[in-house]
């Protein structure tokens, strides 16, 4: 093994970028050994291109990566060796059973005698009896568990998720959540992307991507205390038209620093003064315009909280980078315009 530290995953400004688009930008993290490391984001934040590039599918325009000590760029096929890879869209073959499934993965993948780890994958997946019922015929919760069982079959030291659980049921969900449970007490490293931010809570750490950037990264009880949030969550009647309200009153969006509409509820999102202030302020807006306060209590911070906060503080810089340059690149044209007139002039 050409390991030389506790570190499963190493990127170091890994960019990729399609035309004009830049699906990955300067992204540098490190996954340990044994943990549990979860992309969150949006569809098109980059989630899917980045396990590509550490998976050696897709090399990156710029940046690096080693995994297991394995250089991604250079070592692509030792790199391969070593993990599994389950894709968001189901790739196995849906005209073979669930044991021929598994019996090609590993034969692809030079396993020898895989018989015995075959007959364990079934128990582990609860797939056993349903061994022999083609691929095609297994609901897509099923399908999941024959697609892990294939990723397992060569024993892989790291494996990679691209949002597993989307489209699968809540019970689905929930066993193969347990399914990852006991690969971590087994020592494998798990590297998965969710758009579900209560999938990340289950994680060692966390990285919150957006537009190919990561916006923070640590463990999920770090990230909900990052922004030193209090909340108050209120139920109100009208609660669309309140929440229209109170994102344009004055005084509440001088005191609140954002306030976030979930449902049937609003969270209004504070760092300085008290609970019981912000509370007094709701009470007298809302009465001001009709509204009856409900159920009004203090909650703590979620990931969703901070990264919707996160990602439209994001928005609002690159919207200001993007005027700020469409002003100077029209101030340029227009000097460009004057010294050409000047030259003609002469």
């Amino acid at each position: 093994m050409n390991m030389t530290n506790g570190l499963a995953i190493e990127a170091i400004g890994l960019t990729k970028k399609f035309g004009d688009v830049s699906a990955v930008n300067d992204l540098s993290f490190t996954v340990n050994r044994g943990e549990m490391f979860a992309f969150v984001g949006p569809d098109g934040a980059g989630k899917t291109t980045t396990i590509r590039m550490l998976c050696g599918i897709l090399a990156p325009d710029a940046g690096s990566g080693t995994l297991l000590g394995f250089d991604i760029k250079t070592q692509s096929e030792e790199v391969k060796k070593h993990i599994g890879y389950l894709s968001q869209k189901f790739s196995l073959y849906t005209d073979l059973s669930i044991d021929e499934n598994i019996e090609f993965f590993a034969r692809i993948h030079n396993v020898e005698n895989f018989a015995k780890k075959r007959e364990e994958l079934l128990e582990f997946t609860r797939l056993k009896e349903f061994r022999t019922r083609l691929a095609d015929k297994l609901s897509g919760g099923m399908k999941q568990k024959l697609a892990l069982a294939c990723t397992l079959i060569h024993k892989p030291e790291i494996i990679f998720l691209d949002e597993p659980t989307t489209g699968v049921d809540p019970v689905t969900r929930r066993d193969f959540w347990k399914l990852l449970a006991e690969l971590m007490k087994d020592g494998t490293t798990i590297f998965l992307t969710t758009p579900y931010l209560d999938e990340a809570e289950r994680c060692t750490r966390v990285a919150l991507l957006n537009k190919g950037k990561i916006l923070a990264s640590d463990t999920p009880a770090a990230v909900r205390a990052m922004l030193g949030q209090k909340i108050l969550e209120v139920i109100c009647s009208s609660v669309r038209e309140a929440f229209r309200v109170a994102g344009s009153d004055a005084e509440m969006r001088a005191f609140f620093t954002d306030i976030q509409l979930f449902g049937e509820r609003i969270d209004f999102i504070f760092t300085k003064g008290t609970a019981a202030e912000a509370e007094a302020l709701i009470t007298k807006k809302f009465s001001e315009h009709g509204f009856t306060s409900g159920e009004v209590r203090a909650k703590a911070s979620s990931l969703e909280n901070v990264f919707i906060q996160l990602m439209q503080s994001d928005d609002a810089q690159a919207a200001e980078a993007a005027a700020k340059a469409e002003v100077e690149t029209e101030g340029a044209a227009k000097t460009e315009t004057k010294s050409k007139t000047k030259e003609r002039a002469k």
